[in-house]
């Protein structure tokens, strides 16, 4: 049976916009694990009556409701009781949730007060949901046709309490699971993308091929619905072969998490040695790579050569260069690039040097203009980007494009 969800997130502070509503992603990321469909998130504030009408909507077009919220001890915390009503339940006190939530007091070494007891009352002949991070149990219960998960709304609690109890309970639902892989893409936009696979996107219901961009990237999602991951793997093999086919030469990774992640195990696996001299980005290159777990067996360093005195005096920039050509410049990209390679006894350095703005430089450069480097043993190339004109934009495409020559050098 395909089952529809609806997540109905409960607070007033998520209307306002005083917090971010990070639950409903954490419940639809477990959702489209389970192989759920979930095809409306609700956020309603804390009034009894507009919880009532959203559940109510709730009910007509799902036959899976998940709330997230409510479910504390004050009295705008109102979940239980609107639901149970909705569905026709009593709430019922259980003594051994009161043991828990007296033991949880104990435990932080804080007094209880009595309204924390009204988180002991559940809807009768509800699968009660343990909180193994606070004293709000989740519950669920099947009525009118719809199964309901009720979930705290404390970011901590609710990972905690989906992941451990409510996830069970959910993939019991489930005929099938949502499996998918992320082919990584740098150097091609979305719409180029989705240009050259528009006919296989079109062509797939199980799997599907689908595409995400982020700034300077796209990831290429596929999912496919399958009884197992060994089945699910072998619907999404013939796929991934020709996307490969397609934008082969642009894809830097499967499930890979970034193109640094990807660079740092080309690097690793060859033995060799990466440094980098930065203007433009600031330190960028050197802070993601560092921010790869155990960099330090590839990375030797980094120079933030902001100012043209630090280019001649620390990477041994040729004043004469900077005079003629300015610090932005493909000559000094260069020279930035060897100087630091030779500088830091590494195998490959990359250099950026540009016009991140708010200004045009004193040369007439335009804002986001941007020279990327690499130098290796024999050889020095060198990149000109024109990267716009929004500061951490620039910053960001002339980082990537610093490791995407990394690694086609490598590959």
């Amino acid at each position: 049976m395909e089952h529809k969800a609806e997540i109905i997130s409960v607070g007033t502070e998520l209307l306002l916009g005083n917090i971010v509503n990070t639950d409903a992603a954490d419940v639809a990321a477990v959702l489209s694990e389970l192989g759920i469909n979930t095809y409306y998130h609700t956020v309603v504030g804390d009034n009894p009556e507009r919880l009532q009408a959203a559940v109510d909507i709730a009910k007509s077009r799902a036959d899976i409701i998940i709330t997230t919220g409510g479910l504390g001890p004050t009295c705008d915390d109102l979940t239980k009781q609107t639901l149970a009503a909705a569905f026709g339940k009593e709430l019922v006190f259980h003594p051994e949730e009161e043991e828990k939530i007296r033991a949880y007091f104990d435990k932080i070494g804080r007094g209880m007060t009595d309204n924390n007891l009204r988180q002991a009352e559940l809807p009768e002949g509800c699968t009660i949901l343990e909180n193994t991070c606070g004293t709000a149990p989740g519950c669920a219960f099947e009525a009118d046709g719809c199964h309901v998960v009720m979930l705290p709304g404390p970011p901590r609690e609710l990972r905690a309490m989906l992941r451990g109890a409510a996830m069970p309970y959910l993939r019991k639902l489930s005929g099938a699971q949502l499996y998918s892989k992320n082919i990584m893409i740098f150097g091609m936009g979305e719409s180029a993308v989705e240009d050259k696979l528009r006919e296989l996107m079109n062509s797939l219901e199980n799997p599907t091929l689908a595409p995400y961009a982020k700034t300077g990237e796209v990831r290429l999602r596929v999912t496919a619905k399958a009884q197992s991951e060994a089945e699910a793997e072998a619907m999404m093999s013939p796929v991934i072969e020709k996307v490969y086919e397609a934008v082969g030469e642009y894809i830097y990774g499967i499930n890979v998490p970034s193109l640094e992640a990807a660079v740092f195990a080309l690097l690793k696996e060859r033995g060799l040695t990466f440094s980098c001299a930065e203007s433009c980005t600031g330190g960028l290159i050197a802070k993601r790579m560092t921010d790869v777990p155990g960099a330090s067996a590839v990375f030797r360093g980094g120079v933030v050569s902001y100012a043209s005195e630090v280019k001649a005096d620390v990477l041994g920039v040729p004043a004469e260069m900077l005079a003629e050509h300015g610090a932005v410049s493909e000559p000094v990209a260069r020279a930035m690039a060897e100087g630091a390679r030779r500088l830091m006894k590494a195998d490959i350095a990359v250099s950026t040097t540009g016009v991140a703005g708010p200004d045009r430089d004193e040369r007439g450069n335009e804002v986001g203009t941007v020279y990327v480097a690499l130098a290796a043993e024999g050889v020095t190339i060198c990149k000109k980007l024109s990267c716009g004109n929004d500061r951490d934009r620039v910053r960001t495409v002339a980082a990537h494009n610093a490791f995407d020559m990394v690694r086609r050098h490598l590959r």
